[in-house]
């Protein structure tokens, strides 16, 4: 059987979260001071007095709490009066700087920054430039508190320049992360995230393992901020034990903190309390104010969570008090609006719309526009249940506006889809407030806007690659970068056959895991430099954002007069459908997204048994989803954008509503599936200018996954091979539950189609031949269809890590990485019109909120396929080879575009009673251009 693995659901981040960040306060080490009191401390009873006073106030410092603190005040000012009264202008400095330090340390800020001025300016007088770096350091620190931004930037980067100049690696890692640290509350995601990684590069070669702690929370924060947390929390893992090696309480606060914001955002929230609580004790400890406020905060999201609604006020009502007293503005505006959303839970709009307008311009004043966003929307939110929608439609004009300027300034495409997933409750909001207008004035257009906003809220990263694959983006960058990622492949193949040759020999679960980890960092840096080619590149830095079609660019770029358009969105109140044809457009309200999910799930369920030739969950979805358009259907081709647990629907598999027996929807109508409908006309645009491949058809079948295979008999091969077939696949089919067998059909499927075309216009790659090797190489440019029958590996926590199962050997015998992995398919360069994927879940992916189902389909199109054939779900080896059979007999033969062959080759195996159920023959989907 072709496999499958299970269906993945979608969990939301939070938005009430606020998440600590750790930027750095340095001060001049122990080791200095000593060498200035040797000197002096017999000439001159009064600085024997004062030294001796400056190291107990050091001494009461190091211990940290909120009381040693205060004591160690009263001794640095004992101190400081001694030394004026010596006119010693260099203790003088140290002094200042470690009072500075204290009192941002218990969150006065503006007596802070009053003493850092005074250490400054004398630190510039005596021409002492570490010291001032490290001034210049805590100054930034301050202002960066404060939430003047722009402010800690202009001292950071001071303290950075001076580093550079002095040669002093230690301290410009530490300028890179503070700067890093103010590009996040920036929301310059990007930038802060190279800076880091200049950083961590720096702290790792200096050996700075507290350095390296901080850093790595702080490519942490940037990964929860964007939505991809659990990537974020394997940062914070890594931070928090660094932390506790070297004693460093505050910075252990730090990382517990955010461990816990990561858990909250997946809603456990027991685990996200027990860490929150323990950051919290930490924090009083050490009398650290701006972190018990950010905590507390963050305690208040949990009891939020938790629908303890006065427990989480409480909390936030602490939070609010201590953000007051440190006077950051930046944690007043995120409480602000925790307690805003609290009052409109308790059904008190006023008091919500009260917190709301403080805090609003709390955030503008700090620059923060996703804070100021989310202000915006909160506001709306409580407009619309009192029926002011148009005030509510003005506000989220201005949320819509603000979103779509603050994805385009991340540049890892990657992370922009992360990013764009958590703001996706914005756009679900402002498609029902435009149609619950389009309620009360059915003629304004409100249902056009509702869809137009629809297509701008889906697929826009694959509108995006599909612009850049157009352009060679490589051409016009630094040699030095295309060598770095011709050397990172290299050393990502270097990775797996290690892999590979360990599996096959004596091995133990610390090589195995080392490896892996030495794998999953090499995809890391392969990423961290594909986006640097990306922002170096003058092709990329003139290609213009794509953006998705109007209504009426759909109507006429898309649609033809026998062509509806069904595009679905999802709420959670109501749920939308669009029917849209080239001269109309028809839109109906449907139940909320939560009960068709139900009603999704007993399909799936009932789609996936083999025996089950009828099923009350077919009817039941299509009365849902399909009942409402009944007559608008005709005999039309249907284009289905679907959206959340819709992706997982076969729609041709849909009772067609009226019949009174069971008959799929595909028995009247072709059945494409899209991820948007602006994506065809993107896809269409590039595939007009193009020539058709010289060859027709490519062939991948019946590779050799085992050396139980009889094909293997009598070849050398290595002892202990029986773990080979899971090689570099091991970490991919972690969670498919994967048996691969041999697929003994699969070779009468590939025979069957080759025998359609001419052998000089084909190429047939079978048995070890049907190899990763012959599947990336140039030569596969020149078929016009390449056909894959083998196993599909689903990975849904790591779509990166999905791909196509080929031969796992060489004719040899000797082991072979036979994973064509998605980062493999992007880097193809084909001229394909159709790539079909004759294996199990190759249409499944990772559902991201904004884009749909991530996973190989984007992979050919972006390699260069526009249209591609999927499953999904594990479909049966003997009825596929029929299946396909038909399918390319239709196609290559008798003349058909590849969906109605599609269509013909499904309805025949539906027809034979042997493989009636849907479950054999609906798996396989069109998807992308039909013509």
């Amino acid at each position: 059987m072709r496999q499958m693995g299970n269906l993945r659901q979608w969990l939301f981040l939070p938005l009430v979260a606020s998440i600590a960040l750790f930027s750095e306060f340095s001060f001049v080490s122990a080791e200095q001071y000593t060498q200035h009191t040797a000197q002096t401390t017999v000439a001159n009873p009064t600085q024997a007095n004062a030294d001796q006073i400056y190291q107990q106030a050091k001494e009461l410092y190091e211990q940290g709490t909120a009381a040693s603190l205060q004591q160690a005040l009263i001794k640095f000012e004992q101190a400081l009066s001694l030394y004026r009264s010596l006119g010693d202008t260099s203790s003088q400095s140290l002094t200042l700087g470690h009072i500075g330090k204290i009192y941002s340390d218990l969150g006065e800020l503006q007596k802070s920054l009053s003493y850092l001025n005074q250490t400054l300016s004398l630190r510039q007088q005596l021409g002492d430039k570490t010291g001032e770096t490290i001034t210049l350091s805590n100054i930034g620190a301050v202002y960066s508190d404060l939430g003047e931004l722009q402010k800690a930037l202009d001292f950071y980067h001071q303290a950075l320049s001076l580093n550079r100049q002095m040669g002093d690696k230690t301290r410009e890692a530490r300028s890179l992360n503070n700067i890093g640290s103010v590009y996040i509350d920036l929301e310059e995601s990007q930038k802060a995230l190279d800076y880091f990684h200049q950083s961590l590069l720096l702290r790792r070669q200096v050996g700075d393992k507290i350095g390296e702690a901080r850093t790595l929370n702080n490519i942490g924060k940037i990964y929860l901020d964007l939505g991809a947390q659990q990537k974020a929390l394997e940062y914070f893992n890594q931070s928090l034990p660094l932390y506790q090696q070297k004693g460093d309480k505050a910075g252990e606060a730090v990382a517990l903190n955010n461990i816990a914001s990561v858990y909250l955002s997946w809603r456990e929230q027991q685990k996200a309390l027990n860490y929150y609580q323990q950051s919290l004790s930490l924090r009083k400890q050490l009398g650290d104010k701006l972190g018990e406020a950010l905590t507390l905060n963050n305690i208040g999201a949990v009891y939020t969570d938790l629908a303890e609604k006065q427990k989480a006020l409480d909390y936030f009502n602490q939070s609010l008090l201590l953000f007051g007293v440190v006077g950051n503005k930046l944690g007043l505006a995120a409480t602000l609006n925790n307690i805003g959303k609290i009052y409109i839970s308790l059904g008190e709009p006023q008091k919500a719309l009260n917190n709301f307008q403080k805090s609003l311009p709390l955030y503008q004043q700090v620059g923060n526009r996703g804070g100021e966003a989310l202000t915006l929307y909160h506001v709306a939110t409580v407009q619309a249940n009192q029926g002011n929608l148009n005030a509510a439609l003005t506000q989220m004009k201005t949320v819509i506006s603000i979103v779509e300027k603050l994805r385009t300034k991340v540049d890892s495409q990657e992370l922009r889809t992360a990013y764009f997933a958590t703001v996706q409750d914005y756009y679900q909001f402002y498609i029902d407030l435009l149609m619950q207008l389009h309620k009360q004035k059915p003629s304004q257009g409100y249902d056009a806007l509702a869809l137009e906003t629809s297509e701008r809220a889906r697929a826009r990263s694959l509108l995006e690659l599909l612009t850049e694959a157009k352009a060679d983006i490589r051409q016009g960058v630094e040699p030095k970068l295309l060598t770095q990622e011709q050397e990172l492949r290299q050393k990502l193949d270097a990775a797996e056959q290690r892999w590979i040759k360990l599996l096959t020999n004596k091995y133990n679960e610390a090589q195995i895991q080392a490896l892996d980890k030495e794998i999953s960092e090499l995809l890391e840096q392969y990423k961290q430099l594909q986006t640097k080619i990306r922002t170096t590149s003058p092709r990329y830095a003139a290609l213009t954002q794509p953006q998705p079609l109007s209504l009426s660019q759909i109507q006429q770029q898309v649609l033809d007069d026998n062509t509806l358009l069904l595009e679905y969105s999802l709420g959670e109140k109501r749920s939308y459908l669009w029917a849209v044809t080239n001269k109309s457009i028809i839109s109906y309200e449907l139940p909320k997204r939560a009960e068709i999910a139900a009603v999704v799930q007993k399909l799936r369920r009932d789609l996936t048994t083999p025996y089950l030739t009828e099923s009350p969950s077919l009817e039941a979805l299509s009365q849902i989803i399909l009942a409402p358009i009944a007559q608008q259907l005709g005999n039309k081709r249907l284009l289905i954008v679907s959206d959340g647990t819709l992706e997982y629907v076969p729609f041709a598999a849909l009772n067609t509503p009226g019949s009174s027996n069971y008959q799929p929807l595909l028995a009247n109508h072709e059945v494409i599936h899209l991820p948007s409908a602006s994506t065809v006309a993107f896809l269409r645009q590039d595939n007009k200018q193009r020539q058709p491949a010289p060859q027709v058809l490519a062939v991948f079948a019946d590779p050799v996954f085992s050396r139980d295979d009889e094909r293997l008999q009598g070849k050398t091969q290595p002892s202990n091979l029986s773990a080979t077939e899971t090689i570099a696949l091991t970490r991919a089919a972690t969670n498919s539950d994967i048996n691969f067998e041999r697929l003994n059909f699969t070779r009468k499927e590939a025979e069957q189609i080759l025998s359609l075309v001419p052998a000089n216009k084909s190429k047939q790659a079978f048995d070890f031949n049907a190899s990763r090797t012959i599947a990336t190489s140039k030569e596969l440019n020149q078929y016009q269809i390449i056909h894959f029958a083998t196993h599909g590996i689903l990975n849904s926590q790591n779509p990166k890590l999905s791909g196509v199962v080929l031969s796992l050997f060489d004719n040899q015998g000797t082991p072979q990485n036979g994973f064509l992995r998605l980062h493999d398919i992007f880097n193809l360069n084909l001229q394909a019109e159709l790539v079909v994927l004759s294996a199990c879940q190759t249409g499944l992916g990772e559902e991201v909120r904004g884009e749909g189902l991530v996973g190989l389909t984007r992979g050919f199109m972006y390699a260069g396929s526009p249209r591609v054939v999927v499953s999904l779900w594990s479909v049966d080896d003997e009825a596929t080879s029929e299946l396909m059979a038909g399918f390319y007999k239709k196609m290559l033969k008798e003349g058909f575009k590849p969906a109605a062959a599609l269509r013909a080759a499904q309805l025949e195996i539906w027809r034979n009673q042997k493989y009636a159920a849907p479950y054999y023959w609906a798996a396989f989907t069109m998807q992308g251009e039909w013509k």
